[in-house]
């Protein structure tokens, strides 16, 4: 089978730190050729593709370089890496060459990875795993824990809720276990451990389902079998996103074997550890623990990316993650710190009219942490009592990694046309905002910081960018709805499989064209149900499918 590979504007907004080779452009808009001039499919910017960096890199290190000397990581990991790696395979050259053309983007993720490179080592050895396994994050998310994607992912290892909740990290209002480093890498141990015990010690299989699910890979191998094909990695029939995955990931481990031979220099990381975990026993204001600590309140944030608000989560995970150099200082403060001291308090004498819900939100606090520090069953409270409540030490805006500042950071940036808010309603969903405010839904989305599937809540407020009336183009209702020009749009004609729980409705919101142009390209009647599996030809500008 060939391949046609299109120009691409502008697909991925906001990966600027994942790699786009040849072969990850691929990802986006490669249509498969199984005869001259014959178009059978196209797979367009999967929603699981788009990871996105939220947060600016917080550039302090933990260790002294010019002591580094050879005590150094990196001949560690080169003495256990024991992958394959095939030089005759095409899609592994292609991503190899990107990232030697590119190495300042492996310096900033390895910055990144700096304080985080060892525990995750030790704790691969101690459960006897190939040591490539560190290198996953770099492929997942740059080894960046804020990172998010459109799939709902989310961490440094890149978890989606259910997939996480499965393998051990709570999420919840106050904490979120897929970006906490502890937690997460355990979670990805364990899922590695168990889809090479699936797929009966094969790892590139393994790597394989971590990135599309066991069962997709699966079916794979079951197809193969059928054929009488081989049923290695490289003979299967998988999506594009993960026929470049497993690639990455060798191709970086033949670039830390021998970087020499590349021309490239590793960025030094000490071989030793730089955190500890310190066991706090309850919840804590992350500004009084980094005061203890001796951090900025972004630095132990950075570290410790896991807490969602701003203070640790009150039924745990009650350790922070420190540099260990600070630890003793941190535990003699701590000691030293009275348990009502631990947080900030306000006595608030209620109102009429108040109910538990609207205190907790005014104080940024949760009902149930109310009722547990006030010894209230149930919900009735009375005007004119007090109630004691939880407070941040700090304003807000202090704590800069919080969720509400990270939504707050993205909302405030500029766009282009008309601003607006909407609150949140009852009955809300973003394909209805869409076509009410005449934007792209996954745009709503990308404009305040949240996956496309997540679930709105009642009083959420999201920014909408609407494109200037006496600005807009009549020319395409795609363009219209995007805010591109005409003469900027790159049109292409792909085949798109129908998948469950589509509907003309929402394809054409997808793609931003006419429900009566799916039915005339398509010879439909959009009174008749899709079926999943059927196969549309559509119309569309690659330039406004992000």
């Amino acid at each position: 089978m060939k391949y046609l590979l299109l120009p691409v504007v502008a697909i991925l907004t906001g990966c600027q730190s994942l790699p786009q080779s040849e072969e990850a452009s691929t990802e986006q808009v490669q249509l498969e050729i199984a005869e001259p001039g014959e178009i059978n499919q196209a797979l367009l910017a999967d929603e699981s593709i788009d990871v996105i960096h939220p947060i600016a890199d917080v550039d302090f290190s933990l260790t002294d370089k010019k002591a580094l000397g050879e005590n150094n990581i990196w001949p560690r990991i080169q003495s256990q890496l024991t992958f394959d790696i095939p030089e005759d395979q095409q899609r592994l050259i292609a991503q190899r060459n990107w990232y030697v053309k590119h190495p300042s983007y492996l310096k900033r993720v390895a910055k990144r990875a700096e304080p985080f490179l060892y525990y995750i080592v030790e704790e691969l050895e101690k459960n006897d795993m190939p040591i490539e396994m560190a290198l996953l994050p770099v492929v997942e998310s740059a080894f960046d824990p804020f990172a998010y994607s459109h799939g709902r992912a989310s961490g440094m290892w890149q978890f989606v809720p259910a997939t996480g909740d499965r393998f051990g990290m709570k999420q919840n209002w106050w904490y979120d276990g897929r970006r906490d480093i502890v937690a997460s890498t355990e979670g990805a141990i364990k899922y590695l451990k168990y889809l090479n015990k699936f797929f009966d010690g094969d790892w590139m299989l393994a790597l394989a389902a971590y990135n599309s699910g066991e069962g997709r890979v699966r079916n794979a191998v079951r197809k193969n079998k059928k054929l009488g094909r081989p049923t290695d990695f490289w003979s299967l029939d998988l999506p594009k996103e993960t026929r470049a995955y497993v690639p990455k990931l060798l191709a970086l481990a033949d670039i830390i074997k021998r970087p020499e031979h590349f021309n490239l220099s590793l960025y030094s990381i000490d071989n030793k550890s730089v955190l500890s975990q310190v066991d706090i026993k309850s919840q804590l204001d992350l500004a009084k623990a980094a005061t203890l600590a001796g951090l900025s309140l972004a630095e132990l944030q950075r570290l410790n990316p896991g807490f969602n608000r701003w203070a640790t989560d009150p039924d745990g995970p009650h350790r922070l993650l420190l540099p260990t150099h600070t630890v003793e200082k941190f535990e003699l403060g701590l000691s030293k710190l009275s348990k009502k001291d631990r947080l900030a308090w306000q006595r608030y004498k209620i109102k009429s009219g108040d109910n538990l819900g609207v205190i907790a939100n005014k104080f940024n606090t949760r009902v149930d942490l109310i009722q547990q520090v006030n010894n209230i069953k149930g919900n009735q409270i009375r005007a004119g009592k007090h109630l004691l409540i939880p407070v941040a030490a700090k304003s807000l805006d202090s704590y800069v990694f919080s969720q509400e500042q990270r939504i707050a950071k993205k909302q405030s940036r500029p766009g282009t046309g008309h601003k607006l808010t909407h609150t949140v309603k009852s009955g809300d969903n973003l394909w209805d905002l869409g076509r009410k405010y005449k934007v792209n839904s996954s745009s709503i989305a990308k404009w305040n910081g949240f996956a496309p599937r997540d679930t709105l809540k009642l009083g959420q407020k999201l920014v909408i960018w609407q494109k200037d009336a006496s600005k807009a183009t009549k020319s395409s209702y795609a363009n219209t709805k995007t805010g591109n020009n005409v003469e900027n749009a790159i049109m292409r004609n792909i085949t798109y499989k129908v998948r469950r729980g589509d509907s003309f409705a929402r394809i054409a919101d997808k793609f931003n064209v006419r429900i009566s142009d799916i039915e005339r390209w398509n010879n439909l009647d959009r009174k008749k149900y899709l079926q999943p599996g059927q196969r549309l030809k559509l119309s569309v500008d690659v330039t406004n499918n992000i």
